[in-house]
């Protein structure tokens, strides 16, 4: 892995703006089906335009930059793991994003008769997306760290009215909160993985060294 301040930098850009994408698509699926509600006062024009709180794209991208670094970190000082997980690949992280977005859909879209078989049906898919596409102690450990620090946060949000979740059962939010947040910091911790073993500088050499050789040509 290459810890370059170079390719640090860019993979912590890619990281903030996949976060702000992911924030925004996600958020707008829960606004949408009046899950999360924001204050009828809120006038920004992200929310205008992206029924979205400004603050909310840069939170979220500010936290997959950490979980996608934190996790790579934790892998080199093998602190749970004896030996070194190795990155997935690309196809497998994109199928990793597709099944953290069906968990946020199922969360939106399916309908129980209690909040409870939606919490425990939730949380044995967000296990499963552990279980497929990391397997590590590392990444059940940073999992468990992100639900639990991303829904205390949430809870002193809620708290202080800065959003709501509609009928909440669990302690002014919705009881499955924590599986999606489980189910994110595994994502982006794949994402970091796969972006760690990429050497950007190299990369871009490359890129710059084929542009000037095709310029020349021309």
């Amino acid at each position: 892995m290459d810890w370059s301040p170079f390719n640090l930098f860019i993979r912590a850009f890619l990281l903030f703006v996949t976060g702000c994408f992911f924030a925004v698509v996600l958020n707008l699926l829960q606004v949408q089906n009046n899950i999360t509600l924001f204050p009828e006062d809120e006038t920004s024009w992200t929310y205008k335009l992206l029924y979205s709180a400004w603050w909310v794209p840069p939170s979220v991208g500010t936290g997959a930059v950490i979980i996608g670094i934190a996790y790579p970190c934790f892998d080199c000082v093998r602190l749970f793991d004896r030996t070194t997980r190795e990155p997935i690949g690309w196809s497998s992280v994109i199928r990793c994003v597709a099944l953290f977005v069906g968990i946020n859909h199922a969360s939106a879209k399916i309908v129980f008769t209690n909040n409870v078989q939606l919490s425990m049906s939730l949380a044995a898919m967000s296990f499963g997306l552990w279980w497929l596409f990391d397997r590590s102690r590392t990444g059940l450990f940073l999992g468990f760290t992100v639900a639990i620090l991303a829904t205390t946060v949430a809870m002193i949000l809620v708290y202080n009215g800065v959003y709501q979740y509609k009928d909440p059962d669990f302690f002014y939010i919705r009881s499955w909160l924590p599986c999606i947040f489980f189910s994110g910091g595994v994502t982006f911790g794949s994402i970091g993985r796969q972006l760690a073993k990429e050497n950007f500088k190299k990369l871009f050499q490359r890129s710059t060294a084929a542009a000037a050789v095709h310029e020349h040509q021309d």
